[in-house]
C-alpha cells in the first residue's frame, strides 16, 4: 500500500498548523501596545506579553516610550526681516494607541510637519533680539500649540527646545559690530567715569594737603613767635643778670684795680694783627693813672675796700642780684612738657584730618600755653638794680615768689 500521499498530506497539515500557530502567536514587549485588527475592523488592544489572536487578526504594535523628533532646519524671517536660521527638538508620547494608527496615517511625519509650521509662524511674529532673549518663551507657546493639535492623534507633546538659532552672514557680521560698538561705548562710560572720580580724589587730596600745610605753617609760626619772644625775654633777663653781677663785682674794684684792667686791654689790643693802632685821646689819663700806681708821681690816696655787707646794702641781696636760675631737673620737667604739647598737637592734626574725610569738620584748633606759664610778665621779676642806694639806705624788698617752677630761687646751701 503506497503512504505517500498520505505522509505528504501530514507534512503539509503539519506545515499549515505551524503557520496558523505562527499567525496566532504574538509576543509584545513591555514598552509596547498591540491593536488588533480582524477583516477591516477593529476589535481590541492586547497587552504585553505572550497572546493568542485570530489567525486571520492583524496586530499592529504601538511604541509607548517618549520618542525624540528633530525639526530640520529651516530659514525663517523675522518681524524685523532679519533671515534666521532656525531648528527645533520635539518630545512626544503616545498615549491613545488607537488614535495614533486610525487618526493619521504617520504620527511622526505629521507632527515634524506641525512643528515647522507652527515654529516659522512663531518667529515671523518676533524681532531677533526677542528671539535670542526669549527662548523660553517660544519654547512653551510652541510646545502648547502642539499639544492641542495632537491631542487628537492620541499624541502628547512633552517638551520642544529650540536648538539653534543662527542668523544668516551679513546679519551676523552686522550684530557683531553692534556688540562691538556697545563694549566700546560701556567701556569709554568707564572710563570716563574712572577718569571723572580719579580727578575728584586728586582734588580732594590736593585740598587736604593744602589744608594741612596751612595748619601746620600757622601752628610753627604761632610756635616760632612765642619761642622769640621767651627767647627774647631770657636774653634780656640774662643780660641784666649779666649786669648786675658786673655791678657786683666792679664794686670792690678801686683806681689801682681799674688802671691795671686798662692796661691789659691796651696789651689786648696791642696783640692784634693790626698794622695801625688809634689810642683815644684820654689814653694820656690813663697813663697818668699808671704812673700814680707806681708811685713815680703824686702819692694816691689810700681808698678802702668795699665789703659783701656794703655791697648788699647798696645793689640788693646775692639772689636778688643773680635773679632764679633753673635746677637741670626743672628744664628736663619743661622739655617733656613740650614735647607732651608737640605730641598732643600731632594728633589733633591727625584726627582732624580724619574727620574731614569723613565730612564733618569736628577737630577742634590746638591750644597752644599761655605766654605767662613759658616766661612771666615782666611785673613778676625783680626790678633792675639801676641806682644804688645811700649808705643809710634800708635794703630793697625781696620780689614776690615767682609762679613759674622754672624760676623759683635755689635753696641756700648748708
Amino acid at each position: 500500500m503506497d503512504y505517500t500521499g498520505v505522509i505528504v498530506g501530514v507534512v503539509l497539515a503539519f506545515i499549515l498548523l505551524l503557520v496558523i500557530l505562527t499567525r496566532m502567536i504574538y509576543t509584545i514587549q513591555p514598552y509596547q501596545q498591540g491593536i488588533v485588527t480582524l477583516l477591516g475592523s477593529y476589535k481590541r488592544m492586547i497587552n504585553p506579553g505572550f497572546n493568542l489572536v485570530s489567525p486571520l487578526a492583524n496586530v499592529l504594535k504601538i511604541d509607548l516610550r517618549t520618542q525624540v523628533l528633530e525639526v530640520p532646519r529651516q530659514e525663517v524671517i523675522t518681524k524685523d526681516n532679519s533671515p534666521t536660521n532656525v531648528d527645533a527638538i520635539i518630545y512626544i508620547k503616545v498615549v491613545d494607541a488607537p488614535k495614533a494608527i486610525f487618526q493619521v496615517q504617520d504620527y511622526h511625519v505629521a507632527t515634524v510637519a506641525l512643528a515647522q509650521t507652527t515654529l516659522r509662524s512663531i518667529i515671523g511674529d518676533m524681532e531677533l533680539d526677542e528671539i535670542l532673549y526669549n527662548r523660553e518663551r517660544i519654547n512653551t507657546r510652541l510646545r502648547d500649540i502642539l499639544d492641542e493639535a495632537t491631542d487628537k492623534w492620541g499624541v502628547r507633546v512633552d517638551a520642544v527646545e529650540i536648538k539653534e538659532v543662527d542668523p544668516v552672514g551679513p546679519v551676523k557680521t552686522a550684530m557683531e559690530e553692534q556688540t562691538a560698538a556697545e563694549r566700546q561705548r560701556r567701556a569709554a562710560v568707564l572710563r570716563a567715569d574712572g577718569e571723572k572720580r580719579s580727578a575728584i580724589l586728586v582734588a580732594e587730596g590736593q585740598k587736604r594737603s593744602r589744608i594741612l600745610q596751612a595748619e601746620g605753617v600757622r601752628q610753627s609760626q604761632i610756635l616760632e613767635a612765642e619761642g622769640a619772644r621767651v627767647a627774647t625775654i631770657l636774653e634780656a633777663q640774662g643780660e641784666s643778670q649779666r649786669l648786675r653781677i658786673l655791678s657786683l663785682g666792679a664794686g670792690v674794684l678801686d683806681a689801682k684795680a681799674l688802671t691795671v684792667l686798662s692796661l691789659d686791654t691796651v696789651a689786648k689790643v696791642g696783640d692784634g694783627q693790626a698794622t695801625k693802632i688809634l689810642f683815644p685821646f684820654e689814653f694820656s689819663r690813663l697813663m697818668e693813672g699808671a704812673s700814680d700806681y707806681l708811685g713815680t708821681s703824686r702819692q694816691v690816696p689810700d681808698r678802702s675796700l668795699n665789703t659783701l655787707d656794703d655791697l648788699e646794702k647798696r645793689i640788693g641781696s646775692m639772689d636778688t642780684i643773680l635773679g632764679p636760675i633753673p635746677r637741670q631737673d626743672e628744664l628736663l620737667t619743661e622739655i617733656k612738657s613740650i614735647e607732651d604739647e608737640i605730641k598732643a598737637e600731632s594728633d589733633e592734626s591727625t584726627s582732624m584730618v580724619s574727620t574731614y574725610g569723613k565730612g564733618t569738620k569736628t577737630a577742634s584748633m590746638p591750644v597752644l600755653p599761655a605766654a605767662d606759664e613759658i616766661a612771666p610778665p615782666p611785673s613778676s621779676r625783680p626790678p633792675p638794680a639801676s641806682t644804688a642806694p645811700g649808705p643809710g639806705a634800708p635794703p630793697p624788698a625781696s620780689p614776690p615768689p615767682s609762679t613759674d617752677a622754672r624760676r623759683r630761687p635755689p635753696a641756700p646751701s648748708s
